[in-house]
């Protein structure tokens, strides 16, 4: 009998299944929390910290993407973004397909509550609308990447609940914490699912100016960040302490990450790695990653393997107990269910990952155990992970024979990936 299935059979029955939350960050910068020993002096973030402390930390974390919408489609799907056509974000054509099941779906057919709090970035027309991919709630904006954080009632990207545009006051980042208490407030007693997809610390760069003023980084700009970064740190506090408070807290897997590294133009740190938001080094795709389940795993732990915000829906499944067995084996997905590692067994989780911007910019990378190969078009460039984190020293011309190999592993993938969407633009990058 599988791990899986033994789960299943425990909540079956004995147990009841667990909460689950996904919270989703917005461009924080890899040092821009204060779990990480190499963060600035002014980056404090307690609330995340003690997320941390009392569960596990996976400290070779990535995700799928190096910009937000396609992360968010893989997350949601399980499976890379580009086995339906989405390379890079691109407007209303580049929207998380309708006919492909997606993460509430799941939630919502086995009886759990479901919420999307936050930036969806996953489609705008109607048919896109949370409500209508598996969400029973939803509040947030559909369009753009970005919201003005005061201006609530911005028209390019106006506020919904549910199916409806409404007008609203505040600060965007707290009425997103504050709609996310009341959500778990109000089913404390079924089991539930929340995706709590904050904007922070996305541009524009705003914060009350309050906040600002507590920093002297000598950087107004980077003053900014830090006030914005309060907030939504504070955010993350507040629905740990509600959870606490109606007891529901030992009970409810938390998974906490960002959707892509930090952004230079926001002044975001990604100390000690390289490059930023939309580049393939591991600036553009490591993430501060943290699971939390009190009820079943002990916490204050790190974990080196190497995971993929693609493993967030099956982990949340196989924790569940939710039955996938009507997935065929040619759908199914690219994540690994996290709960055998989590509960202390051992196992290697996988040896390859894949980025790929697609033909049109040539931009793609690898990495295999240790070894990552960087590529813009016809340039190579390979570094070695566990010695270079940084990845300072190109080591292509010293090992080409390690450079073929990974070309190979990425083609193979690649032929299994879809067509871009739209149509017009090849999934190979061509001289």
């Amino acid at each position: 009998m599988t791990f899986s299935t033994l789960w299943a059979c425990a909540f079956a029955h004995a147990e009841t299944p667990p909460n689950i939350i996904i919270i989703l960050t917005d461009d924080q910068g890899y040092a821009d929390i204060s779990l990480n020993p190499a963060h600035p002096p002014e980056v404090f973030t307690p609330h995340m910290d003690a997320l941390a402390r009392e569960g596990v930390q996976f400290t070779q974390a990535y995700t799928s993407g190096n910009v937000c919408a396609p992360t968010r489609i893989g997350l949601m799907m399980g499976k890379y973004q580009q086995r339906v056509g989405i390379y890079r974000p691109g407007g209303r054509r580049y929207t998380l397909p309708l006919e492909v099941k997606i993460f509430p779906q799941f939630f919502k057919e086995a009886g759990y509550k479901t919420g999307a709090i936050g930036k969806w970035h996953l489609g705008v027309t109607p048919s896109h609308n949370p409500t209508q991919r598996g969400f029973d709630e939803f509040y947030g904006f559909m369009q753009l990447g970005a919201h003005d954080y005061f201006r609530l009632d911005d028209p390019r990207a106006p506020l919904y609940r549910n199916m409806d545009v409404i007008e609203d006051t505040g600060y965007l980042t707290n009425r997103l914490t504050e709609e996310a208490i009341d959500f778990i407030s109000r089913h404390r007693r079924d089991p539930f699912f929340m995706y709590l997809a904050y904007n922070a610390v996305h541009s524009p760069q705003q914060a009350p100016e309050k906040d600002i003023g507590q920093f002297d980084t000598g950087s107004r700009d980077r003053d900014i960040l830090m006030a914005m970064l309060k907030h939504l740190d504070q955010g993350v506090g507040d629905v740990v302490a509600t959870l606490k408070d109606l007891d529901i807290w030992k009970n409810t897997l938390i998974f906490f990450l960002t959707d892509n590294g930090g952004a230079s133009g926001m002044q975001a740190m990604n100390t000690p790695l390289r490059g930023w938001k939309g580049s393939h080094y591991e600036g553009g795709v490591r993430t501060p990653f943290i699971v939390s389940w009190p009820a079943r795993f002990k916490g204050g732990r790190k974990i080196s393997r190497p995971v993929i915000s693609l493993d967030i829906l099956p982990t949340a499944l196989d924790a569940a107990g939710i039955n996938t067995d009507e997935i065929s084996a040619g759908d199914a997905f690219d994540g690994h269910s996290l709960m055998p590692v989590l509960a202390g067994e051992t196992g290697v989780m996988r040896d390859n990952l894949f980025w790929s911007e697609g033909g049109q910019t040539g931009k793609w990378a690898v990495r295999s155990g240790d070894w990552k190969l960087v590529v813009h078009q016809s340039h190579k460039e390979l570094y070695h992970l566990q010695s270079d984190i940084g990845e300072r020293n190109n080591v292509a011309v010293s090992y080409p024979e390690k450079v073929a190999a990974l070309t190979e592993l990425y083609d193979e993938w690649l032929d299994h990936m879809a067509e871009p969407s739209p149509p017009g633009v090849s999934k190979r990058w061509e001289p």
